[in-house]
């Protein structure tokens, strides 16, 4: 399986809480809902059902898994929400228990066993292993060089400061532009891969 980042992003490297108001306030971030006046259901929303058909399951950390878990059962009958909530997820967390994991089809991996894991779903055969969010497993990933593709929704936003993907390690790590469009909103959908070599 590969293991495949999605996200959306703003032009500083912002991806925390894209989605609404209160989604992850951590750090005092009160721009919560930043993607919404960007999104173009035609560009955007092809490519993120195009994204989806290659996914055999979906990766998240705790807070990203929580969010989702709360907003996609109850829209059941929508294609792309029985997508979601029939699909294989697993949630990386040292918080939650076993009872917890009321979303259909969804396995724990504890945190302290997450690298050991995630090698070894990499190493079995399937799709992609899509990781959407989860700004703290996705810079894991990227650190830990776990990642075959990043699939970065660029807005054309500042925002200041918040959650980043990217790691700090001072690390230079060459990437290679397979995709890219523009919608009408101005966000670059770009896809990445890590170069031949680096």
């Amino acid at each position: 399986m590969r293991t495949v980042i999605g996200e959306f992003i703003s032009l500083d490297g912002v991806v925390q809480a894209p989605g609404h108001p209160d989604e992850d306030t951590d750090g005092g971030f009160t721009h919560g809902g930043w993607s919404h006046p960007f999104f173009d259901p035609e560009v955007m929303g092809g490519t993120l059902a195009e994204w989806m058909t290659g996914t055999e399951a979906l990766l998240f950390g705790r807070r990203t898994w929580q969010s989702m878990a709360e907003a996609w059962p109850p829209r059941a009958g929508d294609p792309f929400a029985d997508h979601m909530n029939s699909i294989t997820k697993y949630v990386v967390s040292s918080t939650l228990d076993e009872d917890e994991l009321t979303w259909n089809n969804t396995t724990l991996i504890p945190g302290d066993q997450a690298l050991e894991q995630i090698k070894k779903l990499r190493d079995t055969e399937g799709g992609d292993l899509v990781v959407m969010g989860s700004a703290s497993l996705t810079q894991t990933l990227l650190t830990e060089d776990l990642v075959d593709e990043l699939r970065l929704m660029i807005l054309p936003v500042l925002l200041g400061g918040g959650k980043t993907i990217y790691p700090a390690d001072r690390r230079l790590r060459r990437l290679e532009l397979t995709s890219t469009v523009v919608s009408g909103t101005g966000v670059h959908v770009c896809t990445y891969r890590p170069a031949a070599g680096a």
